[in-house]
């Protein structure tokens, strides 16, 4: 009787009524959840024993499932994949991504920052936030992924970069105004069409690409009122061929300091953290490991979730160039994995707090 009890009390916190919101865990509690990895690595083809696998591997549940909507593959809600997250009691994680294909280090042709700003494709954020608002249960949802990174078309370096004056303030960087701008207009766009379910997080990489003063990530920052949560990537290798690696700890030590002053009192997730095998700079065991044991000892109290990029992709003709950041794929990291989470799970939130 007792057990049931505490089950039941375990599932009571877990949902509130008319829940709108994915509310922080309690405290002393971090989130787990994931991307699973998928077969096409454009990230939006996920299933369900994607996720099966991952958690089979860590011996744990997650909270969130992360999967990207790309408009060049359609521009509609994605429900079908959201509603089979939801029906394992996991919270849809949707990087909302306007881009005309997965490409990277190019700029974007079609679904520009300057003309998502000026309201060239309102038509399309309405229906998608229609799809959301009908979908009924909080999602957490994020637009202009590692903005401060170079690689995506929506960071700076493709809207002005540095320059002043050729738009809004004229004291601020146009091309990361620009974003900010952009930014709030799909929030609000969407607000108004009634999705009061979104839960909007503001996506960094703890590096900035370039390292220059008008691409910090704080130039970036749309305002309080239109973000919910701050995430933060931080990798290591990436590539086989990477002879270089950060820690987890130095990446995200000087990172979280920034974001806490620049959102004060907003919660922080690790939303991406990923090592891949084969590089002689660092073993993935070794790199998660360390990470893992900072994440679940809460040395950033103001961190309240983290999430494993669980991916693999070519990056030539090359079998061994490969890049895997699978746990199936290294049974060493899996079991790092399985015996620190095994260890922690009282201090784990498997399922996501809802509330108003």
């Amino acid at each position: 009787m007792k057990a049931l009890l505490v089950l039941l009390a375990a599932t009571a916190l877990c949902v509130g009524e008319d829940a709108r919101q994915v509310l922080p865990p309690p405290d002393g509690r971090l989130y787990h959840g994931v991307f699973p990895g998928g077969n096409s690595g454009e990230e939006d083809d996920l299933t369900p024993k994607d996720v099966d696998t991952y958690e089979e591997c860590v011996g744990a549940r997650v909270a969130w499932v992360y999967f990207s909507s790309n408009w060049y593959a359609g521009r509609a809600f994605p429900r079908k994949t959201a509603e089979w997250i939801r029906d394992r009691d996991a919270v849809p994680f949707v990087r909302l991504m306007l881009r005309s294909s997965a490409e990277q280090n190019i700029e974007e042709p079609e679904f520009t920052v300057e003309k998502i700003a000026e309201g060239e494709f309102d038509n399309d954020l309405v229906a998608w936030a229609h799809g959301a608002r009908h979908f009924g249960t909080p999602l957490l949802v994020e637009w202009g992924t590692e903005m401060n990174g170079e690689w995506f078309s929506w960071n700076g370096k493709w809207h002005g970069g540095g320059e002043c004056g050729g738009f809004g303030d004229p004291k601020r960087p146009d091309g990361p105004e620009r974003f900010a701008a952009a930014y709030r207009h799909i929030v609000e766009t969407m607000r108004d069409a009634g999705a009061d379910n979104l839960m909007w997080v503001f996506h960094v990489n703890a590096n900035d690409g370039p390292e220059e003063a008008w691409n910090r990530f704080e130039e970036y920052y749309p305002g309080d009122d239109v973000v919910d949560w701050v995430g933060i990537s931080a990798y290591g290798p990436q590539l086989p061929s990477d002879d270089e690696a950060s820690s987890f700890r130095d990446m995200m030590d000087p990172a979280v300091k920034r974001v806490e002053a620049m959102a004060p009192g907003k919660p922080i997730v690790a939303l991406e953290f990923g090592c891949t095998a084969g590089s002689k700079a660092a073993r993935p065991e070794a790199w998660a490991g360390a990470a893992l044991d900072d994440l679940l000892s809460q040395r950033w109290k103001s961190l309240i979730g983290f999430s494993w990029w669980n991916e693999r992709w070519e990056n030539d003709d090359v079998r061994a160039h490969d890049t895997t950041m699978r746990v199936q794929d290294i049974p060493a990291l899996a079991e790092g994995f399985r015996v620190r989470l095994s260890k922690a799970k009282d201090r784990l939130q498997d399922r996501p707090v809802l509330g108003k």
